[in-house]
């Protein structure tokens, strides 16, 4: 997979962005047009402003039919937020796109228009409802050109990035804990599970070989084994109270995230995306992300398997890069 070709020849710092917003039936609409709409606000990320939103929603999810109408309106009345009755609309009036459903199952229907209009787009969690969905997401980007991002939240929590520049030495492995909750729609991991599966693959990168899977009713425990020998595990936690934390392991020892979160960071590096049409995260690690929470769906089938990542791909339509690091 060739790295992105990107349509901007030039950085857009200088311009207030218009933003559209795709899929109001998310808290997270609100927390991200709270820091780019409201100057006042103490993370405010200036920028660009959400302008216009298609509503969206799906009728066989709770947590997407039991809100939407308390966020749209919200987005209407809080940030004057002006609704359009299709993408295509959205996408000939603004810069920029957030896709919020929190559906991801709608995502690869609702980014084609996107990227058919070359607008940089980042795409909420869960990017998509399955590993083929997310290669044919980035492969269409990679098409057109179109810069395409995404990211949990949790990968740029402010003790998360402190972890990650801490020397530990040379990184034998990580452990990362946090909520592992299902819904009734989405393969069981990608709807709260990637919130940690994320902060794992915040610290450990590529390279991703093989995983296994541990479950139970209340827990989940996804083993990974790296290039380098270098092992990184997911415990999932349900049922119970579930904080969320990484603990790094290096050859000078080990180091552990500090607690705390918010939005600041991640708006940060989606507000720089969209001016400067360059992902923080490569689309290669994103794939590499879903191929574990997939590949761990494929382990729980057969019995706690060990799943082959490289050939979990290929059969999925992906193909490594032969350098890692350029994506080249």
């Amino acid at each position: 997979m060739m790295a992105l070709s990107l349509p901007f020849t030039h950085s857009r710092a200088d311009e207030t962005l218009r933003i559209g917003m795709i899929g109001l039936d998310t808290s997270h609409c609100e927390a991200l047009a709270n820091v780019f709409n409201n100057p006042d606000h103490p993370d405010h990320v200036p920028g660009g402003k959400v302008v216009l939103a298609y509503r969206g929603g799906s009728d066989d999810l709770e947590a997407s039919y039991s809100r939407i109408d308390r966020f749209t309106q919200n987005m209407q009345e809080k940030f004057g937020v002006e609704l359009v009755d299709t993408i295509e609309e959205l996408c000939q009036r603004v810069d920029a796109v957030l896709l919020t459903s929190v559906d991801g199952r709608k995502h690869l229907e609702q980014v084609r228009p996107v990227i058919e209009a070359g607008l940089p787009v980042f795409i909420d969690k869960p990017m998509a409802a399955s590993l083929a969905d997310v290669v044919e997401i980035f492969g269409l980007a990679k098409a057109k050109g179109t810069p395409v991002f995404s990211s949990s939240a949790y990968r740029y929590y402010p003790g998360l990035v402190a972890l990650k520049g801490t020397d530990v030495g040379e990184r034998r492995g990580a452990i990362s804990y946090g909520p592992a909750l299902f819904d009734n729609v989405h393969p069981d991991l990608f709807w709260y599970g990637v919130h940690p599966a994320e902060a794992l693959f915040a610290v450990m990168g590529t390279g991703l070989q093989s995983i296994v899977r541990v479950y139970t009713e209340d827990t989940d425990v996804v083993t990974g084994i790296w290039s380098g020998g270098r092992i990184g595990t997911l415990h999932g936690i349900r049922n119970a109270r579930a904080p969320s934390k990484v603990i790094l392991f290096g050859e000078k020892g080990l180091a552990e995230q500090e607690p705390g979160g918010g939005y600041r960071i991640l708006a940060q590096e989606i507000m720089a995306f969209f001016q400067t049409g360059i992902p923080p995260v490569r689309p290669e690690e994103t794939i590499e992300l879903f191929a574990f929470l997939d590949a761990a769906n494929e382990s729980r089938r057969l019995g706690g398997a060990v799943v082959d990542i490289e050939a979990y791909l290929v059969r999925h339509g992906y193909h490594r890069p032969k350098d890692p690091g350029t994506g080249e």
